[in-house]
């Protein structure tokens, strides 16, 4: 017979294994001596010892399910309880206790992590239908277009919810996305038809700015080209395959009449800068007459130069008042003058100066007597209301005397 600390072999080549509850038997050993009967089954054993290492190593390091582990760790507890290994057999199934527990644990474990990652999933859902909602009201026709469509790809990548809570959400989610498409469709329908419209009236605003493209009816002309500018940026944008073409077209005929118009006016211009210098060497020829000396003189050579002056033509606008003013300049000095002489020699007129200067004298006279005579019964308001008047009288006899003067008298 022989034996070791697990197991032994009697003399019939019976093999037993020793454990808590007894020796159990092992198996029977007829090919060979007992230490080789021993030595066969402790192979056994180890080999349970390895496939229980792998298995504990694939539930640790893997994602093996638990109802897998459960029957692999059945199957290799059905080896452990059918004694047929030498070894310590209750550390195996203590290894195998304490791998159940280790799987129950763990499927517990990813149970709570589904969950927790459903409810992160229907909050996602919930907040990508939420955001579908809002964009579904949107007028940035692109911009939400663009987004709803990457919210599907994210919607996508969730994970599924339980069937009817996903397909509620989902609903809620197509919903606002055919509510978008049936704005926006509608949205440019509405912009397709504006814009045939605007195609229209462009094509109209065309043929009349092509229609005046000859005119050489300058001033009306351009401020109608000017109203039809008004009236095509009120008009809108055409279809993009016609709107370059007709602003082409438009802005070309207005660009054929503003060139000819630009041509004429350089012309005028510069026969308008020549009349401008005649005209400054007429002004300063007549400056040349004043003061005022030889007055019939003065007047003839005037004459004479407001002739020439009116046979020039235009000068540019912006020069007018200036060389117009210097003849103005002189024209009413001759007129003063005119006016000076014919006072001097009208007698009717130096009799009327003489007359209102001699009642305008009498006045004050008066005047300063009725003051002394205040003042000597010492009566100050009256004496000072009197002094007003006379300042007043004072005033306008100071004026006639001036103008009697002007008649040489």
């Amino acid at each position: 017979m022989s034996s070791d600390p697990w197991g032994r072999v009697d003399e019939t080549g019976t093999v037993y294994v020793r454990t808590a509850d007894g020796e159990q038997v092992v198996g029977s050993w007829q090919a060979g001596s007992p230490e080789e009967a021993l030595a066969y089954f402790e192979r056994k054993y180890e080999g349970l010892v390895v496939e229980i290492g792998l298995l504990e190593k694939r539930v640790q390091t893997t994602d093996l399910s638990a109802k897998d582990a459960h029957i692999a760790i059945g199957h290799l507890r059905e080896q452990v309880d059918a004694h047929h290994a030498v070894g310590d057999l209750e550390s195996l199934r203590a290894r195998l206790d304490k791998l159940v527990a280790t799987v129950d644990a763990r499927r517990e474990e990813r149970k709570a992590q589904r969950a927790k990652q459903t409810d992160e999933a229907r909050r996602s859902k919930e907040e990508l239908v939420a955001e579908a909602e809002r964009l579904a009201q949107s007028d940035q026709w692109r911009a939400a277009g663009e987004r709803l469509r990457a919210l599907v790809d994210t919607w996508k990548g969730l994970p599924r919810l339980d069937r009817k809570s996903d397909d509620e959400l989902w609903h809620r989610f197509s919903h606002a996305r055919s509510a978008f498409s049936k704005r926006r469709k509608a949205h440019f329908a509405q912009l397709d038809a504006q814009r045939e419209d605007a195609r229209k009236i462009k094509e109209r605003l065309v043929a009349e700015a092509e229609s005046l493209s000859d005119s050489t009816d300058w001033g009306p002309t351009a401020a109608r080209y000017r109203e039809l500018m008004a009236e095509w940026k009120a008009a809108g944008r055409a279809q993009r395959e016609h709107e370059d073409d007709l602003w082409n077209r438009f802005r070309g005929a207005q660009d054929v009449f503003f060139a000819a118009r630009s041509s004429v006016f350089a012309e005028r211009d510069a026969e308008q800068a020549e009349n401008l210098k005649l005209k400054e060497e007429l002004a300063e020829e007549a400056e040349k007459l004043l003061p005022i000396g030889d007055l019939k003189a003065a007047r003839a050579a005037f004459r004479s130069i407001n002739e020439r002056w009116e046979a020039i033509g235009h000068v540019p606008r912006d020069a007018r008042p200036r060389v117009e003013g210097r003849m103005h300049t002189v024209d009413r000095a001759i007129q003063e003058a005119e006016e000076a002489e014919w006072r001097r020699t009208n007698p009717e007129a130096r009799a009327r100066a003489e007359g209102l200067t001699g009642q305008l004298q009498a006045a004050v006279d008066k005047l300063k007597g009725q003051i002394e005579q205040a003042r000597a019964q010492g009566n100050a308001s009256r004496a000072e209301k009197l002094e007003r008047e006379l300042e007043s009288r004072q005033a306008l006899l100071d004026q006639a005397l001036k103008g009697l003067q002007e008649f040489g008298g």
